[in-house]
């Protein structure tokens, strides 16, 4: 069964690591330099719980229905609605953009090619906007790292892409996927270089669990992209 037609029978589907790399024809030696720019990121200073455990870029992209590939935008803030963002929601919110050579690199193309097309199969001939989102989530003795502090939720658009980029000393972390009326659907951890999880964030809603450092003497931190795509 393909990606495309498991999103559509359950609302979500995950590919493993070799699956997901196999799919979009890299391996992990590949993906070294790429997964490093994680270490670049900057601090997420939008956040209302005054935390600064995040760190994040951010790109925009339009997709074309018969135009290969996707069109870097001008660099804009990102907008979520309150109802699908209950604390950072209802704000322009200004990120440090992706640097050129990530947004243009083999394994973001070949990412933002998978998730179009689960996209595209959920509303064909159908023009889209989509995002690429870098995220680092720190955590701490005692100060654990949220990698959704809204909770539960919807991002209010047509397909997500989660990709595990790296999981460094880590405890927690767990994914949740839920139907609408949040009955649970599945559990898993995300762990392991492009180990992903791709939604219909309109029938579905998903959220992770806090993370803390397995070993409270070293540095902890979870890496992963984010992309998605909303009818336009």
């Amino acid at each position: 069964m393909t990606l495309a037609a498991r999103v559509r029978q359950a609302g979500f589907a995950r590919l493993r690591p070799a699956e997901a790399q196999a799919a979009i024809g890299l391996d992990a030696a590949a993906l070294a330099g790429w997964a490093a720019s994680w270490d670049r990121l900057e601090t997420d200073g939008f956040m209302a719980d005054g935390g600064r455990y995040r760190r994040r870029r951010l790109a925009n992209f339009a997709a074309l229905p018969g135009v290969p590939g996707h069109l870097r935008g001008l660099h804009r803030p990102h907008f979520q609605a309150t109802v699908h963002n209950s604390l950072n929601g209802g704000v322009d919110r200004w990120f440090a953009p992706v640097e050129d050579a990530v947004a243009a690199h083999p394994a973001t193309r070949a990412l933002l090619a998978l998730g179009h097309g689960v996209a595209a199969a959920l509303r064909p001939a159908t023009p889209f906007f989509a995002e690429m989102h870098q995220f680092r989530i720190e955590a701490a003795p005692g100060a654990p790292g949220l990698p959704t502090p809204e909770g539960v939720h919807q991002d209010g658009v047509d397909c997500v892409l989660i990709a595990m980029v790296a999981r460094t000393n880590l405890r927690g972390g767990e994914t949740l996927v839920t139907d609408a009326a949040r009955g649970e659907l599945a559990r898993f951890t995300l762990d392991g270089l492009l180990d992903l999880a791709v939604m219909d964030d309109r029938r579905v809603m998903h959220g992770v669990t806090p993370v803390e450092p397995a070993d409270p003497a070293l540095p902890s931190r979870r890496d992963v992209l984010v992309l998605t795509w909303k009818a336009c």
